[in-house]
């Protein structure tokens, strides 16, 4: 049996990273990376995969992501889905098992192999809901339309309002004149 794990929100400005696993038990039609799918096949699917799958979907903040780092996010992540879905191997969408030496990776699998493909689903399913759940605590920021990610009207309304608790202040923007943590703009 074979559990296949994805994330989605690695690299948004605001809001959570999401890493789901699932084992299939029953065949679900219609699976593909989430990607490529729109968001109404992905709704259809996610209440297929749920019924159909053993699971376990792991929500990570933005605070969190601040505080222990991205690859600490991922890897303890793919390790509570380790703890709580039992499979015989694990798959990680990707070029990386994040020193994990029970976790196989293999970069476009959640276009090829079908247990990653419902997980980049309950993942990317996830964390669009909790966005879209959270946009009117927001409103300055649109949280239901670009879900966090990078956009130049999301861009934009950082410009005008500032972060709030759910961005991620560690992710740093050009477009605001932020330079890397850890470097110091020239003065001269």
């Amino acid at each position: 049996m074979l559990c296949g794990i994805d994330e989605a929100g690695r690299g948004p400005l605001s809001g959570p990273l999401v890493v789901a696993g699932v084992v299939i038990k029953k065949e679900v039609k219609g699976l593909n990376d989430s990607k490529k799918l729109s968001q109404k096949k992905r709704e259809e699917l996610f209440p297929l995969i749920i019924e159909a799958c053993d699971y376990h979907i792991v929500f990570k903040s933005a605070k969190e992501i601040d505080e222990k780092g991205l690859s600490y996010c991922l890897k303890s992540s793919i390790e509570e889905i380790m703890k709580n879905v039992k499979a015989d191997e694990y798959l990680m969408d990707g070029n990386t098992s994040f020193g994990i030496s029970t976790l196989q990776h293999k970069i476009k699998a959640d276009a090829t192999v079908e247990q990653v493909s419902a997980a980049s689903i309950l993942a990317k399913v996830s964390r669009d809901r909790y966005m879209c759940e959270i946009s009117p605590k927001y409103p300055n920021y649109d949280f239901d339309k670009h879900k966090g990610y990078g956009t130049k009207a999301h861009v934009e309304k950082i410009k005008e309002f500032g972060r709030c608790e759910e961005h991620r202040y560690t992710f740093r923007l050009k477009a605001l004149g932020e330079e890397k943590i850890g470097t110091q703009k020239n003065l001269f």
